[in-house]
């Protein structure tokens, strides 16, 4: 006889929220969930088959954003579709208009690529589902978080004590260090700015390098500081503050202080010479608090070879880092850390009737970030330190920045390329026979050629190529592959004139 039972077709059967009538006691009850498990199988073989072809695809996407609103726009659908229709929709016509970041030549932005640990924790964390904002909430999110944190602090070599909160990246830990910052430099001077706000109390003066990065500046304006009111420290051809111009401000500013300095510049890669700027600061303005925008940059405190180029960053009372840059955990993940947990708490922690008491010593999440309803980011962070371990971690560092040097090196054996940053860390930035037109041409050449991407960008009111090296599936191979394909692309512009 046929098997008269319903299709597992992975979406919710017809019936299942109808009411059931007294007759129906006797019969099985249907289960809501029934064809999850296949849905879920069939979604890890697309998703694995797309892992598969990252390295060999081409980099760039193939459409446009147009193009897929195509294929999976329209009005509203009136009724609910099956889950497993909507899942091989997805899957056969997305790829056409995704990059290939997680691949091995990537090299635009900083972005790292996703570990394989910590992609196979990021899933087993949708699975799960949590809420992760308290200890009571998800005891088991709370904790694998806590370890991660101490894991971090220790790989750091951040003072001890040192709070961690894990947020969406590094604008929202930027944020996040200087809200804390914003709390401690008014409170000393007796205002309470949580309870308060700013208006009617002591101005604060925030100084900051010329070339610091955009998001710092978005942090400051979502704090009420505005983008214009920071005081701008000059920088040098590198991008790193100069000394006399910070001495020079902070010798101009009086009261509430808040000083930010940069490890690891988006564009070169230079460090702030931060253990002379901490100095400076602690000099002439010793209530001020020092944050340290190192996104991917405070990496290399974890890395002997380079931890010289991060020397002093110790000293700071707040640091930024994202874990989906350099640790290579998928997006998102940022790291804000504070020397002064009490600080970061004031600045970020919560309490109403209706939210769950942790009167234990377990830490609560959400203490430390300004989500209350937040993904539990710290599996696939415990899952890319625990597979790296401290040697992995150093190894990751180093390959990616003897890449870089490869890249600079090859590209100033070529005639016509010039290299315009010292290159100390994974960022490489060229331009292409002095020119402007060239150089855009070039960098767009190399992303309609596919065989690896890179950015575009401007330096010193000049046009450049910029490469960051930051994925951990990154081999001399792929440079190698991707500097052919500059050369030709390099001579394909110059055939066209």
């Amino acid at each position: 006889m046929d098997d008269e039972r319903p299709r597992n077709t992975g979406s919710l059967p017809a019936d299942a929220l109808a009411p059931r009538s007294s007759g129906d006691r006797g019969a099985q009850p249907i289960d809501p969930d029934a064809g999850t498990a296949d849905l879920l199988r069939r979604t890890a073989e697309l998703a694995i088959e797309h892992r598969a072809g990252l390295a060999g695809r081409p980099v760039a996407p193939r459409v446009a954003a147009a193009a897929i609103r195509e294929a999976l726009g329209g009005p509203m659908p009136a009724h609910g579709e099956p889950a497993n229709a909507i899942i091989e929709a997805l899957a056969r016509d997305v790829p056409p208009g995704l990059m290939a970041m997680p691949g091995p030549r990537f090299f635009g932005f900083v972005i790292g690529g996703s570990l394989p640990a910590a992609l196979a924790a990021d899933w087993l964390t949708s699975a799960w589902d949590q809420h992760a904002a308290s200890a009571v909430a998800s005891p088991a999110a709370a904790a694998v978080e806590t370890i991660a944190a101490h894991w971090l602090v220790e790989l750091l070599g951040l003072p001890g004590g040192t709070s961690v909160g894990f947020t969406t990246g590094a604008t929202m830990a930027n944020f996040t260090g200087l809200a804390a910052a914003r709390d401690a430099v008014l409170r000393r001077v007796g205002w309470d700015v949580e309870a308060d706000g700013l208006h009617g109390g002591p101005r604060v003066s925030v100084v900051i390098g010329e070339d610091a990065h955009v998001t710092v500046f978005l942090a400051l304006r979502m704090l009420g500081f505005g983008e214009k009111a920071p005081l701008r420290v000059a920088a040098d051809q590198e991008g790193r503050i100069r000394l006399d111009a910070l001495r020079t401000i902070l010798g101009r500013t009086n009261g509430p202080t808040i000083v930010c300095l940069q490890a690891g510049n988006v564009n070169s890669g230079s460090f702030d010479p931060l253990a002379a700027a901490i100095a400076v600061v602690r000099e002439l303005r010793p209530d001020a608090w020092i944050h340290i925008d190192g996104a991917f940059g405070l990496w290399a405190a974890a890395v002997p070879s380079l931890r010289h180029r991060i020397a002093g960053f110790e000293g700071a009372d707040s640091w930024s880092a994202d874990a989906h840059k350099w640790l290579n955990v998928p997006y998102d993940c940022g790291l804000v850390f504070v020397r002064d947990p009490e600080a970061h708490r004031a600045a970020m922690g919560t309490n109403a009737s209706y939210l769950p008491s942790n009167s234990g010593a377990e830490r609560d999440p959400s203490d430390f970030v300004p989500e209350l309803s937040r993904r539990a980011r710290g599996f696939p962070v415990y899952a890319a330190l625990r597979s790296l371990g401290r040697s992995g971690v150093v190894e990751l560092v180093e390959r990616c920045c003897e890449l870089a040097r490869r890249f600079a090196d090859g590209l100033t054996a070529e005639p016509g390329a010039a290299v315009l940053n010292e290159v100390v860390l994974n960022q490489v930035l060229v331009r292409f026979d002095d020119s402007d037109d060239r150089t855009r041409d070039v960098v767009a050449r190399l992303q309609a050629d596919g065989t690896a991407w890179f950015g575009g960008g401007t330096w010193h009111g000049k046009a450049v190529m910029r490469i960051s090296v930051s994925n951990w599936w990154t081999r001399a191979d792929d440079v190698d592959r991707s500097l052919d394909a500059i050369r030709r692309c390099l001579a394909d512009s110059r055939r066209a004139g």
